[in-house]
């Protein structure tokens, strides 16, 4: 089949390598210069399938609502909210029932433990060599921090995650470099798991699919999907600084020409396929509308700061040796190389453009008080990523019920970790074959009210 994957993020990536993999001709449109350019940048590159959990849980709106005032929130709602964000909101709220919220548990999980599956032998296979570290470990600074996290250990053991439950003493014996002045009760640690860097793999993977035959159109924006039998699309190419002004990046990150220049004249090209599969996270929003077909996905922002480790004489690793996460504060830390990552943070409202400088300060915090003076932080690279979220959790994977429109779309802040089995799961059912792991629960319907 002749197939169009519109987004070159880990989604769109992995998705036309799979569909590559089974024989398809395969065209990706991606409005960037490059993949995982944008929510792919500079996620914090976790893969723990047993921290996979929808954010619409039992609690979680006290919880918002006792953060709202908190210097260090992992939670904020800007309060410039609009109509979509107070719609997704209501969504989410009545997903945190229990009922609801162990069912998309159960449906994420067993993707993520699948995808996991599939990321290594995708790795193994094509003998992908990406910054990756073994080992995850989540810090508990108190004994109340302990109690919270009981539900997530319950979790755990029902999908017999392997993990170990460690005092102060062992925690430093695996992560040597935490600073004995931060308060420490003890840890969970999965050994299974790891970090990994999502755009580096991106890259790679990016580089084997064209090994395939598949065609990556940058600086490509697609405009309309006209639905059928025979879908076609309808998108315009511009150079890179025209297509930052068509786009509408942020002054932050344009180049000082694009902002001063009109965008030359476009032609729309209209080009037909067997098959489109929609992956441009919130974007996709836009697409689908005109279709009949309106998602409850909105962005969820999320920050990271990324800078170099410090070299020390006689101590070359200084710094996290894998993955961490500090449980109070819902911030992970990732060793990617030599180099650093700290991410966190989940903000409801607001633009991409616009930093909460409350937000950054938690970042900067976290990293100090567990590896303070190990990062050169005058030479950090500050990012904000719009998360594509789904009010009840997992992303939607499948047929689309448009004539020859699938989706692959709204994994969150989950979409390093959900994206290889995601993308099996799409060939799959794109192909007419079963399931290699049970995808009740992804399809559209679950969406409609």
């Amino acid at each position: 089949m002749k197939v169009a994957v519109i987004g070159a993020g880990i989604i769109g990536v992995t998705t036309a390598y799979e569909l590559a993999s089974d024989g398809h001709e395969v065209t990706v449109f991606e409005r960037r210069g490059s993949v995982a350019a944008e929510t792919s940048f500079a996620n914090a590159g976790v893969i723990a399938p047993g921290y996979v959990t929808p954010w619409a849980a039992p609690g979680m709106p006290a919880k918002v609502l006792r953060h709202l005032l908190s210097r260090h929130a992992p939670v904020r709602i800007h309060p410039n909210l609009h109509a979509g964000d107070i719609a997704w909101m209501w969504r989410w709220w009545r997903a945190c029932q229990l009922h609801s919220y162990q069912t998309n548990r159960l449906r994420m999980q067993r993707l993520a433990v699948f995808s996991r599956e599939r990321l290594h032998r995708v790795t193994r296979e094509l003998k992908l060599d990406y910054e990756r570290r073994d080992g995850y470990l989540v810090l508990l600074r108190s004994a109340k921090d302990l109690a919270l996290a009981q539900p997530g250990l319950a979790s755990l053991a029902e999908l017999s995650t392997r993990f170990e439950m460690f005092d102060a003493a062992q925690c430093r014996t695996v992560e040597p470099d935490l600073s004995p002045e931060t308060e420490l009760h003890g840890g969970i640690y999965l050994p299974d798991d790891e970090v990994g860097n999502c755009r580096q793999f991106a890259a790679l993977l990016r580089a084997e699919a064209q090994r395939l035959g598949v065609r990556f159109r940058f600086h490509t924006q697609v405009q309309k999907i006209i639905a059928g039998p025979a879908p076609q699309l309808v998108h315009v190419y511009a150079p890179p600084e025209e297509a930052s002004v068509l786009l509408n990046v942020s002054a932050e990150s344009a180049p000082q020409d694009a902002q001063d220049t009109q965008p030359m004249e476009l032609h729309p090209v209209t080009e037909g396929f067997d098959a489109l599969v929609v992956c441009a996270a919130l974007a996709s929003n836009a697409l689908l509308r005109p279709l009949g077909l309106k998602l409850p996905m909105q962005a969820v922002y999320g920050y990271s700061i990324t800078a170099p480790l410090r070299q020390h004489e006689g101590h070359p690793d200084h710094g996290p040796r894998a993955g961490l996460m500090d449980e109070r504060y819902k911030v992970a830390i990732s060793r990617l190389g030599a180099r650093v990552r700290v991410a966190g943070s989940a903000e409801i409202g607001g633009t991409l453009d616009r930093h909460d400088p409350r937000a950054l300060a938690t970042l900067y915090k976290v990293l100090h008080d567990w590896f303070p003076g190990s990062a050169r932080l005058g030479q950090a690279q500050v990012w904000k990523g719009a998360r594509p979220m789904l009010p009840d959790g997992p992303p939607v994977l499948g047929a689309s019920g448009i004539a020859g429109v699938w989706l692959n779309l709204g994994h969150g802040s989950s979409g390093w970790a959900l994206s290889c089995g995601s993308a099996r799961l799409l060939a799959d059912a794109l192909a007419g074959r079963p399931p290699v792991v049970d995808a009740e629960g992804f399809g559209v319907e679950r969406l409609r009210e």
